[in-house]
């Protein structure tokens, strides 16, 4: 990105380092992913994290199944910090205690045949402010708090579009799904409706079939 220069104007027209706005997020590590998790099968993260810094983990089972899936959290030394069995989605935050390798894993092992896709989220540390001096003692110009404000409802709006996104996602899957079982099912149907129709055809048929009789003579 390349910041074009600005003139000021007048004493409230100081330059502001209104690039900080896009690029604040970045002060932020965030995961976010959408993968495939087989049948019977595990799939762990690892993230290295600071002590004393707050995470927030939040996943959501898009497709597969009764959208439901098994999740662990693990700090460095094995200690389980969250565990949750055939949740369809859930969110956790938690303050990290020391130093270390943190790990997450999502289990399907208990399903047998059907493949699920999970969403998660996984925020570390917490977003830094706007501006240096945003934690001043004297207030924001009308400027700098126009900032913080769009800067904020532009977190609001991008959470809306992502919980959206998901949930036309699932809600899509969910059709579909339900659309080739009605599909199944009208052709089980039709196919039950022939069968009924010929035995009936061969039912009748008999009915109303000669029956040939024969004698016999006996001598004397």
């Amino acid at each position: 990105l390349r910041a074009m220069p600005l003139r000021a104007a007048g004493p409230r027209g100081r330059l502001l380092p209104l690039l900080l706005v896009a690029l604040a997020a970045c002060a932020v590590r965030a995961s976010e992913i959408t993968f495939e998790l087989p049948d019977n099968a595990k799939q762990c993260f690892y993230e290295e994290i600071a002590q004393g810094t707050k995470c927030t983990l939040e996943f959501q089972v898009i497709t597969g199944g009764h959208y439901d899936v098994d999740c662990r959290l693990e700090d460095p030394d094995g200690i389980v910090l969250y565990k949750e069995m055939k949740k369809q989605y859930d969110s956790f935050t938690f303050t990290a205690s020391r130093n270390g390798t943190y790990k997450f894993c999502f289990s399907n092992e208990f399903s047998t045949f059907t493949h699920k896709t999970v969403y998660f989220d996984f925020q570390v540390g917490e977003d830094p402010p706007l501006f240096p001096s945003e934690n001043r003692v004297t207030a924001l110009t009308q400027m700098e708090s126009a900032c913080v404000s769009i800067h904020e409802a532009l977190k609001s709006v991008i959470d809306y579009q992502t919980h959206f996104r998901l949930r036309e996602a699932q809600g899509r899957s969910r059709a579909e799904d339900l659309n080739t079982r009605v599909a199944y099912w009208s052709i089980g149907e039709a196919i039950i409706l022939l069968v009924v129709s010929i035995g009936q055809v061969f039912l009748l048929k008999s009915f109303f079939s000669d029956k040939r009789t024969t004698t016999t003579r006996v001598g004397s």
